[in-house]
């Protein structure tokens, strides 16, 4: 993978929202995915939602 740098709010983020077992969230924030995480390959509908994320093509 990529360099490990994160951008924005990092409590929000997919890997924090995981490592707290919060589910039903990450249920909510990953229904239609347009981004991927370059970090770990986590997918989310908002580039907010992680670390250092690219567009999905």
């Amino acid at each position: 993978m990529a360099n490990e740098t994160c951008t924005g709010d990092h409590k929000g983020h997919l890997c924090v929202l995981a490592s707290k077992q919060m589910f039903e969230e990450i249920k909510q924030i990953t229904s239609a995915p347009k981004y991927i995480c370059f970090n770990c390959g986590r997918v989310a509908d908002n580039k907010e939602n992680l670390c250092n994320p690219m567009p999905l093509e």
